[in-house]
């Protein structure tokens, strides 16, 4: 919660404004879930070596990210530390930018591939 600079202090907190704070990080795919021509949401692995999966992609980044992975081989099923299901990609996939934000329920949202 936050108020204006020059805004007064006041105990009714209706004046006040809400912000949940995301950061932008880099994160490597390491699996998806769906078709591999057009995945549903994506296994990232973020900078702390945690996996967790993105939300569900829309179709243009689904699309996109699906070529991206054509060719790469899935091998084996893995489960993130929350016990979602993915696909593990054979070898890493590509870079994406992702939003992880840090509110109770943490989550991930691709933005790009790099």
């Amino acid at each position: 919660m936050w108020k204006h600079e020059a805004g007064p202090y006041r105990g009714n907190r209706r004046i006040w404004r809400k912000q949940r704070h995301a950061d932008t990080v880099d994160g490597v795919v390491v699996g998806f879930t769906g078709p591999q021509a057009r995945p549903h949401a994506l296994a990232v692995r973020l900078p702390d070596g945690s996996v967790a999966l993105s939300q569900w992609l829309t179709s243009v980044p689904a699309t996109r990210i699906g070529e991206r992975l054509a060719g790469s081989s899935a091998a084996r099923h893995g489960r993130t530390l929350e016990g979602d299901l993915y696909q593990v990609l054979a070898v890493d996939g590509p870079v994406v930018e992702v939003l992880a934000g840090s509110t109770r329920h943490g989550v991930v949202t691709v933005v790009r591939t790099r």
